[in-house]
């Protein structure tokens, strides 16, 4: 049966973990052709083996491993149809500006920001050639709200995403491509584990806060990435796409 994006060929940073994992799975049901870029190999060789589709090694820092990655999606399959650009960091050297040393602001900026930079500006000229093609950004719900919990670079680095999302949609609507920032809220991944391994207080602090009263399972992410890079959502871009469990428009929550 022929899925929501079937035979469209979608390009996943960060695709071995965490959300971009949970949304490699989910466009390969829906009938993807899919290549995931990470950097951890034995992984996402398996992964691509598993969806039929490829794995490219990549630092998505580095601008000639972004180019090549997204030339190995289209020389492989012909087009790029959509770009996922997901990957990112929340090391725990982040924390308040105070504490915060620019070595590990640097570090943040470059994997969080710049590599949605690098990533749009290499799938772009194929959208546009092609004349359609959907963009979807990892920023996070920390761009539209503020914490006292601060990771002050992540914040920093998903405000960015979230702005630069928002232009491009605009730019380049008329040319048949559609970009979003998609802003999940805290969800049970890898890298939110890592951050409260040794402080469940920070994670009971933060749980609080989100109206439906857990965090969100990596599927229920990718469930918005999929509507988000199929037909389904053809009248949305420059959106700021929140999926958040009521987090961002709260004051007080349930007991």
């Amino acid at each position: 049966m022929a899925g929501r994006i079937a035979g469209k060929t979608a390009v996943v940073t960060g695709g071995c973990s965490g959300i971009g994992l949970a949304t490699v799975r989910r466009f390969a049901e829906e009938g993807a052709k899919i290549v995931i870029g990470d950097l951890d190999d034995d992984r996402g060789r398996d992964l691509a083996k598993d969806v039929g589709g490829i794995y490219v090694h990549v630092d998505v820092t580095d601008k000639d491993g972004v180019d090549a990655l997204f030339a190995t999606a289209h020389d492989t399959y012909g087009s790029v149809d959509i770009a996922f650009n997901n990957a990112g960091i929340s090391p725990p050297e982040d924390d308040s500006i105070l504490d915060t040393d620019l070595e590990a602001w640097k570090r943040v900026q470059d994997v969080n920001l710049t590599s949605v930079y690098l990533c749009c500006k290499a799938a772009l000229p194929y959208m546009i050639e092609q004349r359609s093609g959907s963009i979807i950004n990892t920023a996070s719900f920390v761009a539209v709200m503020g914490a006292a919990t601060s990771q002050i670079s992540y914040s920093a680095s998903k405000g960015g995403v979230l702005s630069m999302s928002r232009e491009l949609g605009v730019q380049f609507a008329r040319d048949g491509i559609r970009v979003n920032a998609l802003c999940p809220g805290p969800v049970n991944t890898p890298l939110l584990q890592e951050l409260f391994a040794d402080d469940p207080e920070r994670a009971a602090r933060r749980l609080v806060h989100v109206p439906v009263g857990r965090f969100a399972e990596p599927v229920e992410i990718a469930n918005a990435v999929l509507f988000l890079a199929s037909d389904e959502s053809s009248f949305i871009t420059a959106s700021t796409f929140l999926v958040d469990g009521g987090i961002s428009g709260a004051y007080v929550t349930p007991l």
